[in-house]
């Protein structure tokens, strides 16, 4: 028979020895599955990054190429005589590859200030109908020679937003751009803008292309995801347009939402807040920086 009391003595020292090996062993597994969660996070990154810089190597060599190519044959004008006709021709084909290639570059360093927070924004009242009919402007000729249709449909009400007019500029462009892009032929990219009740502004953009499922939306948002190289590249181009749209739009305290299905569509969502709602937040961060 069992002396003293149930539960004490030895008992309760087998019981607690028992509960620390038990909790010693919770504690290596998680650490273990951390480690192992971590490891596989940095080969992501790092396989993701390899791809980004071996696209943007070809990326950049491309319009380079072109460059160095057609100005060779242009030095070389006095060994073989070129007609008018050439020389404007190859010095069109050299604008637009240097064009291309500044945009290149510009990309790069813009996702590089976004993601470092050194990205300054010039914040004014601006007309959002001259932003985005200037932009649809500019991409008429590329829509036309894709044979794709672009709607613009502003509304009777003038749309007046807080932000930066160029920055707004370059992030609709690269939506719009991505949208005719990414059309197939005899498609069609609709445009329209909504004033919402609190003043808001809402841009939608439509198109009849590619689509995405839910796993490509997340990596086209990605500032590194969509250059997985497993996926066909159909289209050339840095990939970076979307994610820099989105955070330029969410420094100006916007929000983007994508809405896509294969082979049927994609549907971008832009809100852009009250006017007043910015100056608000504006001058909060203005005193910010004199506190700090």
């Amino acid at each position: 028979m069992l002396g003293g009391p149930i539960g004490t003595g030895k008992g309760n020292s087998l019981l607690g020895e028992y509960s620390l090996k038990l909790g010693e062993a919770v504690l290596r597994s998680r650490t273990h599955q951390a480690e192992k969660s971590a490891r596989m996070e940095v080969e992501i990154a790092s396989r993701i990054k390899s791809e980004f810089i071996s696209n943007m190597s070809h990326e950049l060599r491309t319009p380079l190429n072109t460059v160095i190519g057609f100005s060779k044959l242009l030095a070389e004008h006095d060994k073989r005589r070129l007609s008018d006709g050439e020389v404007v021709e190859y010095a069109r084909l050299i604008h637009d590859a240097s064009c291309n290639l500044l945009s290149i570059i510009n990309d790069i360093l813009d996702i590089s200030k976004i993601q470092s927070g050194h990205f300054r924004l010039d914040s004014h009242e601006i007309n959002l109908d001259d932003i985005l009919e200037g932009v649809v402007a500019g991409l008429r000729a590329e829509a036309n020679r894709a044979a794709v249709a672009i709607d613009l449909n502003l509304g009777s009400e003038t749309l007046t937003v807080r932000g930066d007019a160029n920055k707004l500029r370059q992030s609709f462009a690269n939506l719009i751009g991505n949208a005719v892009k990414f059309t197939s032929l005899g498609g069609k990219v609709e445009i329209n803008c909504e004033a919402e009740r609190d003043g808001a502004v809402s841009v939608h953009i439509r198109d009849t292309g590619l689509g995405m499922d839910a796993q490509e939306i997340e990596l086209a948002l990605s500032p590194f995801g969509q250059v997985d190289s497993t996926r066909a590249r159909w289209r050339e181009g840095t990939g970076l347009g979307l994610p820099i749209a989105k955070a330029l739009i969410e420094l100006q305290g916007g929000s983007l939402a994508i809405k896509s299905e294969k082979n049927v569509g994609t549907h971008v969502t832009v809100m852009l807040p009250p006017p007043e709602f910015i100056a608000y937040m504006q001058r909060g961060l203005e005193i910010q920086d004199r506190d700090a």
